[in-house]
């Protein structure tokens, strides 16, 4: 059977496919799209709509769609009773409810955050909610348990996310973006975030979030001012430029912005670095 509901899921709807597969139908289909097209798309597709308003598969009263497939299918486990609890406060944002629904909420946040494919994000929910019912069938009254059950399928994941990660392409807006930068070498380097997503035609929040992704896990500011600072001992170390001639080649505004970033950067001032060359 084809289930569908809103796009970039999190927990309410990565808990409910794991319910689903795991105890109601093992060859179940999901399907995510943008939340104007689910009843659209639902008759289109045949598929059973979940986790929205107006549909028989969604939130009662305080309690969370995958409460109502447990009621609906008739599920009595124990274990999945706690996940219902963890999950309906982790959905709400009531984690007084549980312990661990701010932890599962945190998770599942990090991992949107990171990944944009729903379809990942399932694959890896999956597997994060085998964990979370190992915990609260065999673990659940036991504080802590090193290299137990939950802690390698939490392993499992983070090495998956790494392999993904390793494996990863730059994509075009990044290889464009390097360009840029290296064209901005020969001038003095003035390129901000706002100019570089207009020339990109991408949104500045995203080229923000995504930068230091693909620019050694620096932030587009941190990234553009270690260039400057490398221009600058370039500059310091090859030409006889004044140090004044070198802070507006780099792109400073003033001596004493270059002198203070300079310094943070080598733990030296530029005239000091100057005087140490020529020891």
């Amino acid at each position: 059977m084809r289930w569908i509901t809103r796009e970039r899921p999190k927990i309410d709807r990565i808990a409910c496919p794991w319910l689903i597969r795991r105890f109601v139908d093992l060859e179940a289909e999901f399907i995510y799209v943008p939340a104007e097209l689910v009843l659209q798309q639902a008759e289109l597709l045949s598929a059973i709509p979940f986790d929205m308003p107006g549909v028989e598969y969604t939130h009662y009263n305080d309690e969370c769609t995958f409460d109502y497939i447990l009621k609906r299918h008739r599920i009595k486990d124990p274990a999945l009773d706690r996940i219902a609890t963890i999950v309906r406060g982790a959905d709400t944002d009531r984690p007084d409810f549980a312990p661990q629904a701010a932890g599962l909420e945190a998770i599942f946040s990090g991992l949107a955050y990171n990944i944009g494919s729903d379809a990942e994000l399932l694959s890896l929910g999956m597997i994060i909610y085998d964990g979370l019912y190992s915990w609260a069938t065999h673990l659940f009254k036991k504080k802590h348990v090193q290299d137990g059950p939950v802690e390698q399928l939490l392993l499992q994941v983070y090495r998956q996310y790494l392999k993904r990660e390793k494996g990863r392409k730059m994509p075009e807006w990044a290889e464009n973006l390097k360009e840029m930068i290296q064209d901005q070498m020969d001038t003095n380097m003035t390129l901000s975030l706002q100019q570089a997503s207009q020339e990109l035609e991408i949104n500045p929040a995203y080229l923000s979030r995504e930068f230091s992704r693909y620019f050694d896990n620096l932030s587009f500011g941190d990234y553009m001012r270690k260039l400057r600072i490398d221009k600058a001992k370039l500059l310091i170390e090859t030409t006889v430029h004044s140090l004044t001639e070198i802070a507006y080649l780099t792109g400073f505004s003033d001596q004493s912005h270059f002198n203070r970033i300079f310094k943070k950067h080598t733990g030296q001032s530029p005239s000091s670095y100057k005087k140490s060359l020529k020891k």
